[in-house]
């Protein structure tokens, strides 16, 4: 079966728009084996990953396993596990972001969690805040897709040689056939197609806050289309800060408004008073390829910005952003 990664690099597929969905993420420490459906098939207790799909289910809050790099024995954990709980909106939107950290010995009070609030931004008293180096979270599940784990994993294990201290895999980032994939927090952009030294190019930017755009695939908080608008304003006028930008988005249900909408408004809002106006065509993606080495070649949906203006009286510009 054709390598996914392969063809979507040969099909120069676009990364802008591709961004797991997820407002706020908590990560896990799961040493050990992960299989396709890491929560309930791996040493972690199968009951409790169940109950903790139930309780995060519609608030916005995304569970992932994470693991140190190199070999992992066979064998269930003893002592405490890191824990991570992170919101990913920017400092303008929602009460802005955040980073929360504990070491847990019994995960199951991870039950007593109110996912609601936290989806919606709420700090709980979980933990202590986090305030240490990016949190560099990379895919590595071979399990789900080999691309992860032949290119995922050896990334990881460059990052964690090189000096980086908070590198982990995790289970599932979305997107296998832009591997290695990496996710990096405290600000939720997820990046994709990196090697050794763009990703460490990527965590010292993150570390300044500012973002790159040529690797990004959007911040998780973001909705595909937003995530799409945001990366083209951030291309074409050059801006790097990772918190200078807040979307609102708009369907357009004109057309079909008995099915899903295809079409966006979106407006990107700078924290300096500028705005621009993107908008936004989801389409079918062509020829089919394989999202993943496991699955038949398909039609992704892609993201593509079509025209993109800047608002507040500024001189108005449009051209086909199509990539």
């Amino acid at each position: 079966m054709s390598i996914c990664t392969t063809v979507s690099r040969e099909l120069t597929e676009p990364l802008a728009g591709t961004a797991p969905r997820a407002a706020a993420w908590l990560l896990i420490e799961q040493a050990g084996p992960w299989g396709p459906r890491a929560l309930t098939e791996s040493h972690f207790d199968p009951e409790l990953g169940r109950a903790l799909q139930r309780q995060v289910r519609g608030t916005g809050v995304e569970i992932a396993l994470i693991r140190r790099p190199g070999k992992h024995a066979d064998r269930p954990p003893t002592g405490e596990r890191s824990v991570y709980l992170a919101h990913t909106a920017p400092s303008a939107a929602a009460g802005g972001g955040w980073v929360r950290e504990a070491q847990l010995a019994d995960p199951s009070d991870l039950l007593d969690l109110d996912f609601a609030a936290i989806g919606a931004g709420t700090q709980p008293g979980f933990g202590t805040p986090y305030s240490g180096d990016p949190l560099a979270l990379v895919c590595t599940n071979g399990r789900r897709d080999r691309c992860c784990a032949l290119l995922g994993r050896p990334l990881a294990a460059d990052l964690a040689a090189a000096g980086h201290a908070q590198v982990w895999e995790v289970t599932h980032l979305g997107g296998h056939r832009f591997s290695p994939t990496m996710l990096v927090l405290p600000y939720g952009y997820a990046y994709g197609r990196l090697s050794a030294h763009t990703a460490k190019e990527v965590l010292e930017a993150t570390r300044a806050g500012l973002i790159m755009p040529e690797w990004c695939r959007g911040r998780t908080f973001w909705d595909r289309p937003g995530q799409a608008a945001e990366l083209a304003v951030r291309r074409s006028y050059a801006v790097e800060g990772v918190d200078e930008l807040v979307i609102e988005q708009v369907a357009d249900t004109t057309r079909h408004p008995e099915d899903q909408p295809d079409g966006w408004t979106v407006r990107v809002a700078h924290l300096d008073g500028r705005a621009w106006q993107a908008r936004v065509r989801r389409t079918a993606a062509d020829p089919a390829r394989p999202e993943s080495c496991l699955k038949a070649p398909t039609h992704p949906d892609r993201f593509d910005v079509i025209t993109l203006e800047p608002l507040h009286g500024a001189l108005a510009t449009r051209g086909n952003l199509r990539a």
